[in-house]
Parts: C-alpha cells; structure tokens; sequence
C-alpha cells in the first residue's frame, strides 16, 4: 500500500498546534508507518512545497504577502486541506491587528518597531527578507477552499489523532460534540 503524502504548514501563528501534533507522542510511530511527511516545519527541512499532497494540516492565519502565496501554493498542490487550530479557523491572536483597522499594518509596525524600540528605530523594510504584511490578518478558508477543520488553541493531541486515523482509514472525521464546537 502507497503511502499517504502528509504534509503541515505554519503560517501566522504561535506553533501551539504543532506543539500538539508532536504530542502524539508513540502514535507518531504507528503515523510514519501510514505517511510520508512530505513538507512540515518539525519533520523536514524542505524549503518548497511539493506537488501531490494528498493531506496537509495548515495551522495560522494569513497576515503578510508570503503567507498570502504558500497558502495559494499548497491548496492548489493538496487533496485534503485541514484547517488546523482556532488561528486558522478565526485569525484568533494575529487577528487582532484587525482591531486597528484599515490602517493596521502601520500602526502595528509604527508601535512595535517604532515607539517600543530601545535602540536604533526603525521600519522593517528588506524586500525578499521581510514579507510585507497585508491590510487585513484572515482566516484561511476566507481565501481558499478547506476540506476540514480541526478547532482549539491548539487542539490537543487526541482530536488531532481522531482527524488523522478517520482520515488514513477513508472515513468521515467526527464533527460533533463540545469539543469540536467551543472556542479555545
């Protein structure tokens, strides 16, 4: 039997969820047996996103211009796409820049590397380095088309490996109960 491709992407985010999908702990073993971790940013080195995904966990909002074009990259290059924690899902933290308003990506910028700075202020402006950021912090399925959706903050490790076996098994994940429901 092939393997499944499997890959996860960290956008804007903490990496809280993939914190948790380490928390698998001894099942991540009987996981390689199933999949080829393919592009992760805790079980690879890969720097491009790979054709033929057929399942990618996605956790993080999209908050700037690099974020904008991996997103594009992996939906267009995956089967099932999972929208992975409540950043993903709600822009959660990131998306509080979206408080400020149309003109938060100044004001952000402007108060973290402007007014907080202790020595040597200045805007972050290095083209190819520092991605700019875009005027509104969104969740991921605003922009591209999502197969599931996996929420906490992050989701913790059994509701992650409840995704995944319904998944490798070709069954429908569990959509129903509290745990799938509350926020946090």
């Amino acid at each position: 039997m092939d393997k499944i491709k499997l890959a996860t992407v960290w956008l804007a985010g903490c990496s809280g969820c993939h914190m948790s999908f380490l928390d698998l702990d001894e099942w991540l073993i009987d996981l390689a047996e199933r999949v080829d971790v393919v592009y992760s940013p805790v079980a690879s080195d890969r720097k491009d996103y790979p054709e033929g995904v057929d399942l990618c966990l996605i956790e993080g909002a999209v908050a700037n211009t690099d974020n904008l074009e991996l997103l594009h990259q992996v939906r267009d290059r995956t089967r099932v796409l999972v929208s992975f924690g409540d950043c993903a899902i709600h822009a959660n933290v990131p998306g509080m820049r979206n408080l400020w308003g149309a003109e938060s990506t100044t004001a952000v910028l402007e108060r973290g590397y402007l007014e907080l700075a202790d020595t040597a202020p200045q805007l972050p402006n290095e083209p190819g380095i520092v991605p700019p950021l875009i005027d509104r912090v969104t969740p991921i399925h605003e922009l591209v088309a999502i197969e599931h959706y996996l929420p906490g903050c992050p989701p913790p490790a059994d509701r992650i490996r409840s995704l995944l076996q319904a998944l490798l098994d070709q069954q429908e994940p569990p959509h129903a109960g509290r745990d799938l429901l509350k926020f946090g």
